[in-house]
């Protein structure tokens, strides 16, 4: 009984702000249990299961910026970072658990597979302690670590070991070069089109999904064309600098 009414009266000094706030970074914490369900699902080999939540992580991921900002959840919170909880979880939900299915996939071999795992893990480590990963038009310098985007290309193309390596180490290599890569968001250059080609990205990946990866010709087609252009806008838009250049 004393425990509940301290409790009750500890709710009451708690301002409402704070507690909204507070819930904003538990609602971002949640990813690292869909982390561990995407865990759990590669470790059986449920690897449409694992995508499915590692989907539902990218959702969370989406959404809790946002929230906080309207919230004014760094104001409110000082001591709390959210910046830092949610490196943590990008880190689990867009490379290790990535990395650990293509190792339990096998896709690579047994050796091959261990150290492309390995490399992916490392490399992104490096990565997000680089404080200058993104320029001032907001593209990513270097690979952003999306393991997850690469690994669900890799499940749903199909691919072989031979593609596989070369899109995976290929990938681990440009990490640490100055190439640019496209935020679908946040660069303001051709923004509707890399808006457009980033849902019908995901559109189709998850109607892939639905399939079990048994997908259509014309699905796997826009699948490849649109995942192409994810991959490689960023670095024409570094060559062309004008390119997609408004007066406005």
């Amino acid at each position: 009984m004393m425990l509940l009414e301290k409790l009750f009266n500890y709710k009451k000094k708690v301002p409402y702000a704070e507690m909204r706030a507070f819930s904003v970074h538990i609602l971002t914490a949640s990813g690292s249990f869909l982390a561990l369900l995407s865990v759990i699902a590669a470790a059986e080999h449920r690897f449409v299961d694992m995508f499915w939540w590692l989907g539902l992580a990218l959702l969370v991921d989406g959404i809790d910026g946002p929230i906080a900002r309207k919230l004014e959840v760094k104001e409110v919170l000082p001591n709390w970072s959210g910046e830092t909880l949610d490196n943590i979880i990008d880190y689990v939900t867009y490379v290790l658990v990535p990395a650990f299915a293509l190792y339990e996939s096998g896709i690579l071999g047994a050796p091959w597979s261990f150290a492309a795992a390995g490399l992916i893990v490392v490399s992104s480590a490096i990565y997000y302690a680089d404080t200058g990963m993104k320029t001032d038009e907001y593209f990513f310098s270097g690979f952003p670590v999306v393991w997850n985007m690469i690994i669900l290309t890799i499940f749903v193309t199909g691919a072989g070991p031979i593609m596989t390596g070369i899109l995976v180490f290929g990938s681990v290599a440009l990490t640490f070069l100055p190439v640019h890569f496209l935020h679908p968001v946040r660069v303001k250059r051709l923004r509707p089109l890399n808006l457009a080609m980033c849902i019908l990205w995901c559109v189709l990946g998850g109607y892939s999904l639905l399939l079990h990866f048994n997908t259509p010709g014309w699905v796997m087609a826009g699948f490849i064309l649109s995942g192409i252009y994810l991959y490689c806008i960023g670095a024409v838009l570094q060559f062309f600098p004008n390119l997609g250049k408004t007066d406005r």
